[in-house]
Formats: C-alpha cells, sequence, structure tokens
C-alpha cells in the first residue's frame, strides 16, 4: 500500500509538473524580426535588438532576427503573416502603406504600423578600381549589380541610376546580395554593386582590406534633385576612412525603420518598444555595431511615413516624444 501511494503521488507530481512546464512553454511569445542580408547592417542590429528586448527585458518574449531579402520583402512577410515585425527603409514603408511608388498597382498594406525610426542608411556605390569608374554615368557598359529583389537597394539603385540618365538597358545588371556581389568584385566578374545601409557594411569592410575598391560620390544636382523628388532622402556623408583607404564619400541616405502589424497586441508592442530605449538596450546598441550609437530616441519617431503601432504610440507619448 504504501509503494502504491508513493508511486501514486510521484506520478501526480509528475503530471503536475508536465502541465506547469507545458504551461511555461505556452506562456512564451516568440517575435520575429526580419531583417536582411547577414553582410549588411540590418542583420547585426536585428541581433542586438532580439537580444535586448527578449526575457527577462520583456517576460516571456523571445524575439529572433531573421536573414532576409530586405525591406520589400519584409513588409510583403509582415502582410502575409510570416514575420511579426521587420525593417524597412522608410521610403519602402510609405509607399507600401499608400500603395505608390515601387507599390503602385498592389493593394496598400494598410496595417502596416512603425515601433521605431532607427538609424540613416546611406547608399553605397562600390566599384573595382581597376575598371575606371569615375561616376554613375560610367557604369554604363559595366557589370553592375543592384542587389536582389525584394531589396529597398533595388528601388534605390534604379532611382539613382535613372537620375544619372542610365538604364538598366546601358548596363549589364545583376542582382546579388552584397556579399555575393563582392566575391565576384573580387575575381573581377563584376565591376561595381549597389548596396544601401548603415556604414560600415561588413561585406564592403572586408573588400575594402584588399585595396582594390573605391566607394563612389552621389552627388551634384542629379542628387538634389533625388532629394526633392523622394522626401525620405537626406544629403549624407560616409566619413573617411570608414572602409581602408576610401575617403570622404559625399552621398544620400534614407531612414531604416522597424516596422510591425497593426494586428500586433498593443501591451506586447508597448513593452517591445520600451525595452527597446532601456538603459541595458542602450549598452547593447552602443557596443555591439558602429551604427548602434546611431539608434536614439529622440530620433524614434522622425521621418515617419506610416501611423505608429498604437503600443508604440503610448509609449512615446510618456517619454514626450508624441503629443
Amino acid at each position: 500500500m504504501i509503494k502504491r501511494s508513493l508511486i501514486g503521488a510521484l506520478c501526480a507530481a509528475t503530471g503536475l509538473f508536465a502541465v506547469t512546464a507545458g504551461s511555461i512553454a505556452s506562456a512564451q511569445t516568440f517575435f520575429r524580426i526580419n531583417t536582411g542580408g547577414t553582410a549588411g547592417t540590418y542583420y547585426p542590429i536585428g541581433g542586438l535588438i532580439a537580444n535586448a528586448i527578449s526575457q527577462p527585458a520583456v517576460p516571456n518574449l523571445v524575439a529572433t532576427a531573421v536573414a532576409s531579402n530586405g525591406s520589400v520583402a519584409n513588409v510583403n512577410a509582415i502582410q502575409g503573416g510570416g514575420a511579426e515585425s521587420g525593417f524597412s527603409q522608410a521610403d519602402v514603408a510609405y509607399w507600401a502603406y499608400t500603395g505608390t511608388g515601387t507599390f503602385e498597382g498592389k493593394p496598400k498594406v494598410a496595417d502596416l504600423r512603425l515601433i521605431a525610426n532607427l538609424y540613416p542608411e546611406s547608399f553605397h556605390l562600390v566599384v573595382r578600381k581597376a575598371a575606371n569608374i569615375k561616376s554613375v554615368a560610367d557604369l554604363k557598359g559595366k557589370r553592375v549589380s543592384l542587389d536582389e529583389p525584394g531589396s529597398g537597394t533595388l528601388v534605390n539603385a534604379r532611382a539613382i541610376l535613372a537620375a544619372y540618365g542610365v538604364t538598366e538597358k546601358d548596363i549589364k545588371p545583376e542582382f546579388l546580395k552584397p556579399n555575393a556581389a563582392g566575391e565576384k568584385l573580387k575575381d573581377n566578374s563584376l565591376d561595381a554593386f549597389f548596396f544601401v545601409g548603415g556604414y560600415p557594411a561588413g561585406a564592403i569592410a572586408e573588400l575594402a582590406a584588399t585595396g582594390g575598391i573605391d566607394v563612389l560620390s552621389i552627388s551634384g544636382p542629379e542628387a538634389d534633385k533625388l532629394v526633392k523628388q523622394f522626401g525620405f532622402y537626406a544629403v549624407d556623408n560616409i566619413p573617411a576612412d570608414t572602409y581602408k583607404g576610401v575617403g570622404a564619400v559625399k552621398t544620400l541616405a534614407v531612414g531604416a525603420q522597424w516596422v510591425t502589424s497593426a494586428k500586433q497586441d498593443a501591451t506586447l508592442v508597448y513593452n517591445i518598444t520600451k525595452a527597446l530605449w532601456s538603459d541595458n538596450a542602450r549598452k547593447a546598441l552602443d557596443a555591439g555595431h558602429a551604427k548602434g550609437k546611431a539608434i536614439v530616441r529622440a530620433n524614434a519617431v522622425a521621418g515617419a511615413g506610416i501611423p505608429l503601432h498604437p503600443g508604440a504610440e503610448k509609449f512615446y507619448k510618456e517619454v514626450g516624444l508624441v503629443k
């Protein structure tokens, strides 16, 4: 009888433990942050943010950074339920929300909402020194990667080419991620590639170490026209020696934003936003990536072309960023 009672008690305890463990597991909330290619800036920044907001910062939250094709793909994933959130260029987010620009003729992504504006993304035009390319116009007849379909870079690259009177028919276009483009540049099977992202970008830094590249200026009347045409573009400067042996580069930039769906729970997004701007997150961003220092709360709602998520808006009202 004693043995049976003991076994019964153990079974009951085991069952209780299983139920409790199951309850804990089921209480976890998984929150994906779609980023970009692993050689860009979105991916490492996404990893830093995911770690900063995961439990214990937000109880029971498991956030993960997911590599992706970039801005357009991320917006589509959020719309289709394939991701809870993602990074997007400000222009792509606005075009998706309004059904304009690259989303012309497509259904508006009316549920797209902003969590935070993060940092400026600089336009890079990386060229092989031996290819003798001194301006955007010199790309004619050259082998040029515009980045892959689904990326914000591809949208921007086409706009830049058009501003300088260059069409895709004038070049030999390829559609590669920055790391793949870098490899082809190294073996002389590519002459140039576009990349839009926070500096320093890993793929470009690796190339610069070989001494065989330059980063071209995107400036002058053509660039000024782009700034007027697209309100999200701003004049930017990549400081000298950001990339080894490359001088200061005059270029343009567009805001990198963290976006989500209006369908995401307001309390969850409030807690995530609060964790993003916590002291612990600040330390992680400052120490983890050169661009992390540019992610500051004072700019969190700057350049917003889409509505704030109610959860994020509640936080920004509390800290005085939104009235």
